[in-house]
């Protein structure tokens, strides 16, 4: 979907990404991290032309970008940024049919779209349709961001640190929700953020940066428990590794299937972290599981969790 072929970007001089060379394949959910000035904010706006490469090439579904008219081809790609950016004027309808309207689609099936997306994101459109930006939450707002980058159906969604400004407990929701909504849509995302936990949750792939170059790329299991080297292992954390290994394994994976005993049950799609949150919250050793159904299925051992034995089959 989008190809990046020996690219640089300067700035005054100075290599903001140097000879950079990624491949974003279509439906991936992508996501550019790393340390303040590793290049990937500019990385991510170079794909839809805010910023020009100044070297090298850029592809988008096989075409170099230049041949493209830049607004055709912001048309065709979502955005989503931190500061959301909505229209204070206008109400939450008419911020999200901002691209449509450009595009001149019927007003029946711009009206058809605002509704569907505020459903999609949870937003009950009787009650926000006609709200403006200063009557939202800052998550409602961020959540009318996500619309008005999705509404004109785009075959990319670039988001660059969009949950940042939200508080924890936000900010989970709207991770849950952007996963919804891809699994859903199947629509190709990068996403920049600088937070490792968000991009361990997310991510399909993860593109670690420095100095405006790739220093690794893989799913976040194999930068985890692979990293190329110093850097990588020192930027995941070497003493978090454990924990955060855990937040990439389900409930499901590591339950005795044989057993049964009472209790409150969790769910076998929890990751493993949150599962380990529950035993110290509960001060308990087992922990019933159930499946989406609430049919049991099994019991997790917090023995089992910590020694990372995986007893599926016992």
């Amino acid at each position: 979907m989008i190809e990046f072929d020996h690219v640089s970007k300067y700035f005054q001089g100075e290599a903001a990404v140097k000879d950079l060379s990624l491949t974003i394949r279509e439906g991936e959910f992508t996501v550019l991290i790393g340390t303040s000035g590793s290049g990937k904010s500019t990385t991510l706006k170079m794909i839809n032309r805010l910023v020009e490469h100044d070297e090298g090439r850029i592809r988008f579904a096989g075409e170099e970008i230049r041949n493209f008219d830049a607004k055709a081809l912001r048309r065709r790609m979502g955005y989503a940024i931190q500061s959301i950016g909505l229209f204070p004027h206008w109400n939450v309808a008419q911020n999200i049919a901002t691209v449509p309207q450009l595009l001149k689609w019927p007003k029946a099936r711009i009206e058809a779209r605002i509704d569907e997306l505020l459903d999609l994101l949870g937003l009950e459109a009787a009650q926000f349709r006609e709200r403006y930006p200063h009557q939202l939450s800052g998550g409602q707002q961020q959540r009318v961001g996500v619309a008005r980058a999705l509404a004109a159906d785009p075959e990319v969604l670039l988001m660059d640190e969009p949950f940042g400004a939200l508080d924890p407990v936000t900010r989970a929701a709207l991770q849950q929700e952007i996963v919804r909504i891809h699994n859903l849509l199947g629509r190709t995302i990068v996403l920049v953020t600088h937070d490792i936990e968000e991009a361990l949750r997310l991510a399909d792939r993860i593109v670690l940066m420095d100095g405006g170059q790739i220093i690794q790329q893989g799913t976040p299991l194999e930068l985890l428990t692979n990293p190329a080297n110093d850097f990588a292992r020192d930027f995941f954390g070497r003493s978090e590794l454990g924990v955060r290994l855990l937040s990439l394994r389900q409930v499901v994976n590591s339950l005795r299937v044989d057993e049964h005993i009472e209790g409150e049950p969790i769910k076998a799609d929890l990751s493993l972290r949150e599962a380990l949150s529950l035993f110290v919250d509960r001060q308990c050793q087992q922990l019933p599981v159930v499946d989406e159904k609430g049919v049991p299925c099994g019991v997790l051992h917090f023995s089992d969790l910590v020694r990372g034995e995986h007893a599926t089959n016992r």
